[in-house]
C-alpha cells in the first residue's frame, strides 16, 4: 500500500469515529473504495462511508433482503446473473423488455439492493475482501414505450453511486434503438461523470466484437454472441458466500 493511501485511510478512520460511528468491523479495501469515489479525501469519504451506513440500517435491517420481500420484481424473470467473467467479475444482465414501471416503489428499492447484494456475493471468495465488482448488461433489445422507466434507471445507479461505490467496473448498453437515446439523455443527467465513463453503449460490429472479448464467450450467454445460458437471478447459487454479507 502507498504511503499516502495509508495516511488516508487512517485520518479516513478517525473523521468516521468524529461523525460518531466506526469502520473497526471493515477491512481496507472496503474503505479505499470509499476514498476512491471522493477523490482520497478521508472527510468526504467518512461522511459517505456513515451515510451508507445509515442507509443500510433502515433499508437493510436484517442484513439483507429475502426473495420473498420482492416477489413482484421477481417473478418477471428479467434478471440474469451468469457467474465471473474473464476479469473475475460476476457479469450482470438485465432484459429491459421484460420490465415494466412497478406500482411498488418500494420493492423496486428493496429488489436493487437485492440483486445488488446477490451479484457482489458471488464474487466473495472463503471471505469477503471488500473491493469486488461487477459488469452489467443492460439488453434494450424490443422495449416499447411500456417498458420506459426513466425513474428506475436513475434509482438503480444512484445506488450505485451513493451506497455501492466503486462496485460497478463496466455496464454495458445493448440494443438500444433510437427512441430511448432521449431517455438515456435524461437518465445522463443524474449520473456522476465516473459512472458515465464506465457507461459504453455497443452499437457498431466492432463494439460488439470487443464486448464479446472483455466478457469472454463462456460466459456470455448464446444471445450476445457467447456460449452460455441465461441463469435468472433467482435461480443462479451462491457457492462462495452467503447473500448477507456486508455489502457495504
Amino acid at each position: 500500500m502507498e504511503e499516502g493511501q495509508e495516511f488516508a485511510l487512517t485520518q479516513m478512520r478517525k473523521s468516521v469515529e468524529k461523525l460518531g460511528s466506526s469502520a473497526e468491523m471493515y477491512g481496507d479495501p472496503t474503505l479505499v473504495r470509499f476514498l476512491i469515489a471522493r477523490s482520497m479525501d478521508p472527510d468526504k469519504a467518512a461522511k459517505m462511508f456513515v451515510q451508507c451506513q445509515k442507509w443500510r440500517a433502515k433499508m437493510v435491517p436484517s442484513g439483507f433482503i429475502s426473495e420473498s420481500e420482492v416477489p413482484d420484481e421477481l417473478e418477471g424473470r428479467k434478471v440474469f446473473l451468469q457467474g465471473l467473467c474473464k476479469d473475475k467479475y460476476p457479469l450482470l444482465i438485465i432484459q429491459g423488455r421484460k420490465h415494466f414501471p412497478p406500482k411498488d416503489q418500494n420493492q423496486f428499492k428493496k429488489f436493487v439492493v437485492h440483486l445488488l447484494d446477490k451479484t457482489i456475493a458471488s464474487a466473495i471468495k472463503e471471505r469477503e475482501r471488500g473491493n469486488e465488482k461487477l459488469i452489467g448488461i443492460l439488453d434494450l433489445q424490443h422495449i416499447t414505450y411500456k417498458n420506459i422507466d426513466a425513474r428506475g434507471l436513475i434509482t438503480g445507479f444512484q445506488f450505485l453511486q451513493a451506497y455501492y461505490p466503486e462496485r460497478l467496473a463496466k455496464c454495458y448498453l445493448v440494443h438500444m434503438p433510437q427512441f430511448f437515446v432521449a431517455v438515456w439523455r435524461l437518465v445522463s443527467r443524474f449520473l456522476e461523470k465516473a459512472t458515465l465513463e464506465k457507461i459504453v453503449i455497443v452499437s457498431s460490429e466492432e463494439e460488439r466484437r470487443e464486448f464479446v472479448r472483455e466478457i469472454g464467450e463462456e460466459i456470455l450467454p448464446e444471445e450476445y454472441g457467447g456460449r452460455a445460458k441465461l441463469v435468472p437471478l433467482q435461480d443462479a447459487p451462491l457457492q462462495n458466500a452467503p447473500a448477507n454479507c456486508n455489502s457495504l
